[in-house]
């Protein structure tokens, strides 16, 4: 069935948390949801322990936008009194409406695929064994490198164009598949490129230490110094990254290796995420910590003293159920984890090893195998997704002075979200107060 004729047509707002032109002129309201997710509180700090459980619910709720930002939110009643003359409107009766989704962890540019290593997994090879054979992050650098940059945009658009179906408005991609100089910067140019173009939000992370290429195999020591003497100064140059991420792992960085690149990136204006303690326990919670990361993420095989030194410093946990999936390695302990007082965030890790672009999908797996109860898993994936990547004043709640990114999820109460599979239950997307997905407009 048809909305009313003045409904808006779908237009695309350009860049990161920046108000399209065109949102000024537009007002929006919302009305009657059956939940309005709010996730509002005192304070700009990620959420931590019980209160991640608070969703600050408005029942029969309802949102008023203008110039892309949030004016009011309340009670259908109060809100409609005072502002029904709002140009366009949208009717959410037995439908949640929540803030928009972010994904503060996807390695989202790359080429190729690795479709292959399905089987391999499937024989019993373990991760270690598949990148033996070829497989791995250097199957996808080789694949990366040798891809025009048309084609490198096109399938990284691709991809961005499901996560927005799928109710994400805000995600981090990180360049990591090319580990030259000039193709490190290739890849940050497109994510740039899109960052403008797209409806979608993009914070662009630089990770060439996301493994040791084929050129310097064995000499772990002379790639590290490329990276400082020569990356690292050409990303700061090209301002194309917001992050330096490193994976610290036995077989790619050390810890000191991180320690080396994370000063210099913060030299020079970006600030620090890291990749710890996936495959085994390298102490990468601590460091994080001791760096003042941003997030630390993966944290399957974090000590305890890792997860206290996070929790004092304040430094987000992004977990990543779809990278065990897909890798086949044991999951995260979300329960642990919070009751460690670090603050908990969700993202895919869209990778060739683990291709996802849901976010619904990710809050499911958190609900069925992290532990972790489904409004747990929605702050996860909004507000403190979104200090995840240092955007927690703009983004991941629903109040008013912040950007209007929003979703209305054609299910009746929030629990749905972390209880139902594998189906898009998204409806409406609006990315700064402009509607660019809407599912009912051919109904």
């Amino acid at each position: 069935m048809r909305r009313s004729a003045n409904r808006a047509k779908a237009t695309r707002p350009a860049g990161q948390t920046r108000t399209h032109p065109a949102a000024r002129r537009q007002t929006l309201l919302i009305v009657h949801a059956s939940e309005l997710l709010t996730l509002r509180r005192q304070g700009d700090r990620p959420r931590t322990g019980e209160t991640m459980r608070d969703l600050s619910i408005i029942y029969d709720g309802a949102v008023l936008v203008r110039s892309g930002r949030v004016q009011a939110v309340g009670e259908t009643s109060e809100i409609a009194r005072r502002y029904g003359r709002a140009v366009h409107t949208i009717d959410a009766t037995g439908k949640v409406v929540m803030p928009g989704i972010v994904d503060p962890h996807t390695h989202a540019a790359f080429a190729g695929s690795r479709h292959e290593e399905v089987a391999m997994k499937a024989e019993g090879l373990s991760y270690a064994e598949i990148a033996a054979r070829g497989g791995g992050i250097l199957k996808t650098v080789r694949d990366t490198r040798a891809a025009s940059r048309e084609v490198l945009a096109a399938s990284t658009r691709r991809r961005l164009d499901g996560m927005l179906r799928s109710g994400t408005t805000t995600v981090e991609v990180k360049s990591g598949y090319g580990l030259t100089v000039e193709s490190e910067l290739l890849i940050l140019q497109v994510i740039n490129d899109l960052a403008r173009a797209h409806p979608i939000g993009v914070v662009p992370t630089f990770m060439g230490a996301h493994a040791i290429p084929p050129e310097y195999n064995g000499r772990p020591d002379a790639y590290v110094d490329l990276l400082l003497d020569s990356m690292i100064p050409a990303v700061a140059r090209s301002g194309t990254a917001r992050f330096c991420d490193v994976w610290v792992e036995d077989g790619y960085f050390t810890a000191d290796h991180a320690r080396r690149i994370f000063t210099a990136a913060k030299k020079v204006g970006m600030a620090a995420k890291l990749h710890a303690d996936e495959l085994s326990d390298t102490g990468g919670a601590a460091l994080a910590a001791d760096i003042g990361a941003t997030s630390a993420d993966h944290l399957v095989h974090a000590s305890d003293d890792g997860l206290r030194a996070m929790a004092e410093a304040g430094v987000v946990a992004v977990l990543l159920p779809g990278a065990s999936f897909g890798s086949r390695i044991p999951y995260a302990d979300a329960r642990r984890i919070i009751q460690a007082g670090v603050p908990v965030a969700l993202g895919t890790d869209c990778s060739p090893a683990s291709w996802t672009e849901s976010m619904q999908w990710i809050l499911a797996l958190a609900a069925h195998y992290l532990g972790m109860r489904p409004d747990e898993a929605i702050t996860a994936a909004t507000a403190n997704a979104a200090h995840a990547i240092g955007l927690g004043k703009e983004i991941g709640t629903i109040e008013p002075g912040k950007q209007a990114d929003l979703l209305v999820v054609d299910v009746p109460t929030h629990g749905h979200l972390g209880y139902r599979v594998a189906s898009n239950h998204v409806e409406t997307v609006i990315k700064a107060g402009r509607i660019v997905v809407d599912r009912t407009a051919s109904c």
